[in-house]
């Protein structure tokens, strides 16, 4: 696989297709360029989804993700942009990608958009409580 910025995608069969679980991913070095000045935009992506048949895979998202860096680009597009691209390449059950735009002119943006996989429907939530001394972070 190449290391130059690409729009190519590459994705693999989901090991575990039977069932829903999330691939949460945070991409804090995002940029492009505004389309109205060609001043730099940075930005932190959230992306979360449940993948059905097939996942993204990462060294292709980064480098899907760098190649917007010389691009002028309304936060609003982009993040659809971005969002329709990954679900044409991985058609999930449900996909969210939250784009968190660092401070212009004393305003920060966060442009969330959403896909659900016609006639899927997520399980019931299940809330579990934690317990003091029982973190996950906690030392063994």
């Amino acid at each position: 696989m190449s290391t130059a910025a690409s729009r190519n995608l590459e994705i693999f069969d989901n090991p575990s297709p039977k069932r829903d679980y999330l691939i949460h991913m945070e991409i804090p070095e995002f940029t492009c360029l505004c389309p109205l000045t060609g001043q730099p935009d940075f930005a932190t992506l959230i992306l979360d989804y449940i993948p059905d048949e097939k996942n993204v895979e990462l060294k292709a998202l980064k480098l899907y993700m760098w190649s917007f860096r010389s691009e002028g680009h309304f936060h609003e597009d982009i993040t659809n942009r971005i969002l329709d691209d990954l679900v044409k390449a991985v058609n999930p059950r449900f996909m969210r990608l939250e784009a968190r735009w660092w401070v212009r002119g004393g305003i920060y943006t966060t442009v969330r958009a959403e896909h659900r996989k016609e006639g899927w429907k997520p399980a019931e939530s299940i809330d579990i409580p934690s317990f003091p001394g029982n973190s996950p972070m906690r030392s063994i």
